[in-house]
């Protein structure tokens, strides 16, 4: 109930007023069915842009950080994101990818809308990183279309570290369902699921007209958070003889 009064009375409505998405292809999106929606990630803003604009409910896999939160803000938060159907997962140790993928099955057995973001966290640069498999797996697993979406302009917008985003344009293009049914059977192979992810990818960045850099997203800001903790260690020492 909470998720439709977000929606149609009172963030959804916001969020249009203010943003003016203009949406793109959006008769792509099924209007029953079981689906898979992947987009790209730029901005905590995406959360609540793209669910306002389908005329279907979606169910996202969000990481467990927004449940945990401390104090009240992390309660708000949390509350917010049981509210409107948000699943959380754990992207720590060596089942969190299991468990998420048993998650969204889950939602897809129901018949309902999975969004998620293949590239497994936000961008902090604006540009479209390597996907995760866990997303081939599901839709093989479930036998079910993957719909490419990509959210243009709202690392503009909102942009990491910024909590109140700023009025700028943005687009929300859905592309053509990509179907997978060939490779029925064959969620076990990786081969597969790295191609079957790479053609999802491939359709976002079609959409977005990102760059596109052939690393995951982690593993690069965990490079670039170390460049810079040894660049401030060369400072401190140099300073410091």
């Amino acid at each position: 109930m909470f998720y439709y009064l977000l929606k149609y009375v009172l963030l959804g409505p916001l969020l249009r007023l203010v943003f003016r998405p203009r949406i793109e292809g959006l008769e792509h999106v099924p209007s029953s069915g079981p689906a898979i929606i992947a987009g790209n990630h730029l901005s905590f803003s995406d959360h609540f842009l793209m669910p306002a604009v389908l005329k279907r409910r979606i169910t996202f896999l969000a990481k467990a950080e927004y449940f945990t939160g401390p104090g009240l803000k992390g309660k708000l938060t949390a509350f917010f994101f049981h509210s409107v159907g948000q699943i959380p997962v754990d992207r720590s140790g060596k089942e969190a990818g299991q468990a998420a993928i048993r998650e969204g099955l889950g939602v897809l057995s129901k018949g309902e809308l999975l969004g998620i973001y293949p590239e497994g966290t936000r961008s902090h640069d604006g540009r479209l990183y390597k996907g995760k498999v866990g997303v081939a797996v599901m839709a093989l697993k479930a036998g079910v279309p993957v719909i490419p979406c990509a959210m243009i302009g709202t690392f503009e917008a909102q942009p990491p570290g910024k909590v109140v985003p700023r009025i700028h344009p943005v687009r929300i293009r859905f592309g053509e369902p990509l179907d997978f049914s060939r490779y029925a059977g064959m969620e076990n192979e990786k081969a597969v699921l790295r191609a079957v992810t790479d053609e999802i990818m491939y359709a976002i960045l079609a959409l977005s007209g990102q760059e596109y850099v052939d690393k995951y997203a982690a593993v690069v800001k965990a490079e670039e958070a170390e460049r810079k903790s040894a660049g401030g260690e060369k400072r401190r020492l140099r300073r410091a003889s």
